[in-house]
């Protein structure tokens, strides 16, 4: 046989690989950002896959903008925008990668896991299993962008859960010191580090100041974040509002309420832990001690020729 095709057919396949590879890592290394209210700009980063099959997103986009694809754009819309990521990613974008990754890297999943199983010397066992295992890396891949966008959503609610009592605190100390209300929000904006919460107060008050109501404004930010607990304290505060009542008591009221639900969860999470901690248990302590007692002993029966 001629070497020469051959040699030719490695070097496309050496330039290919390297390709893919130099693509691979200027992915990982490109930094996103999302714009904020007030023109800063805050980094977030897409999964590397997400980003790897972006650009080949749109050929899908006519499909799922069709009228059956309504329902879920909208919900996948404000699942979106709650986790953080409006504007880096749209709910064509999302489902549509929910169709190309189990395509793309599915297929060569299926077709790397046939070719080990059917290599020499793997266990019989293994190779009766090739169909599970061909199917089990489409069918993760599939799931995998609900699974990220569930995980990014509890890691921003829990971000602005933690940091709801501090600003209610501040805010209170600072009305009834005698501020107004929306003084008080954007001085204390001004001086913080921004996170999750002080990125929707930044598009609350701008909102506020490019003529919505404070009302709108806060009702916005409640079906926006979509956590019960700021959901409380919008509608105390649209309520208090409404009614002419002092802003001060409201927040102090809504703090302790806070507090309390913070308290509640822990004491819940604390109750939890001995189950969750029993699989574990019997899992790894349990055949450790066992070993530990029993090997002496075990030992000793070995080298009796037992």
């Amino acid at each position: 046989m001629d070497p020469v095709p051959v040699i030719l057919l490695s070097l496309l396949w050496a330039l290919a690989a390297a390709g893919i590879a130099w693509n691979c890592a200027s992915l990982a290394s490109q930094i996103t950002y999302i714009t904020l209210a007030d023109g800063r700009r805050q980094e977030r980063r897409l999964p590397l896959l997400f980003r790897m099959l972006l650009p080949f997103a749109p050929n899908l986009f006519p499909v799922f903008r069709s009228r059956p694809f309504d329902l879920a754009r909208a919900n996948l819309k404000r699942r979106i925008v709650a986790a953080g990521f409006e504007g880096l990613l749209s709910p064509d974008e999302f489902l549509a990668l929910r169709v190309l990754l189990p395509v793309g890297p599915g297929l060569l999943w299926m077709l790397l896991v046939a070719v080990l199983l059917r290599a020499p010397g793997v266990p019989h066992f293994l190779q009766r299993m090739i169909v599970p295992l061909c199917l089990l890396g489409p069918l993760w891949l599939y799931a995998f962008p609900g699974i990220w966008l569930r995980r990014a959503l509890t890691t921003r609610h829990n971000s602005i859960r933690r940091s709801l009592p501090f600003l209610l605190d501040i805010l209170t100390l600072s009305v009834e010191a005698g501020i107004d209300f929306m003084t008080a929000l954007q001085r204390h904006v001004e001086h913080i580090k921004i996170d999750p919460l002080g990125e929707e107060l930044i598009r609350v008050i701008r909102e506020i100041q490019v003529g919505k109501t404070r009302r709108e404004a806060l009702r916005d930010l409640g079906q926006r974040v979509n956590l019960p607990d700021l959901r409380s304290v919008v509608n105390a505060l649209v309520q208090a509002d409404e009614l002419g009542v002092s802003i001060g008591t409201i927040l102090r009221i809504q703090s302790d309420q806070i507090r309390q639900r913070r308290f509640e969860r822990a004491e819940k999470l604390a109750n939890e832990a001995p189950v969750k901690m029993l699989f574990p248990l019997l899992l790894f302590i349990f055949p450790a001690v066992f070993l530990i007692l029993l090997g002496p002993v075990l030992n000793q029966l070995f080298q009796a020729g037992f």
